[in-house]
């Protein structure tokens, strides 16, 4: 059952999946219309699950599950990593890259591998408060508090002086 991602309660789980470049508009049609009949027909033991998403920067997908009404099971969970498979080969784009931080500044977002960042604050191309996404947030009161913070809210302090 799918359902306006601004209706979902605080504490409903969520998954961030970062693509590895930004998507063109004809690509988040496509990845908004899988996602939307994915979501209308997840279910977790013949169970409706109450599901919704949103794509944020056109390179972020982010599904979320309510299971205060269904519990999320793992085959249900697998089903929704097809999902990102199935778009994964359709649009030849990484959405599991998880050795890339994503970051924005003004309006452009910037991917630096984690080996890179040492080096990229110390080029100044980082600093405190360059904002970073925060892929590791768990549920929907993290992803809205907390999913783009400045740099040194955030375990990325550890590289500066």
């Amino acid at each position: 059952m799918l359902i306006p991602f601004e209706q979902m309660p605080e504490n409903a789980r969520l998954w961030v999946y970062q693509a590895e470049r930004k998507l063109t508009s004809q690509e988040v049609e496509l990845v908004s219309a899988n996602t939307n009949t994915f979501l209308s027909q997840w279910q977790a033991h013949g169970q409706d699950l109450k599901g919704s998403y949103c794509l944020e920067y056109d390179q972020f997908l982010i599904i979320s599950v309510d299971e205060s009404f269904s519990q999320a099971s793992g085959c249900s969970i697998d089903a929704s990593v097809h999902l990102i498979k199935a778009l994964e080969n359709e649009l030849k784009v990484s959405f599991m890259t998880t050795s890339q931080v994503a970051f924005l500044k003004g309006e452009e977002i910037n991917l630096y591998p984690f080996n890179q960042l040492k080096k990229q604050v110390e080029e100044s191309a980082i600093t405190p408060n360059t904002l970073v996404f925060d892929n590791t947030v768990q549920n929907v009161a993290e992803f809205r508090s907390r999913w783009l913070t400045e740099s040194k809210e955030t375990w990325v302090k550890r590289y500066f002086h």
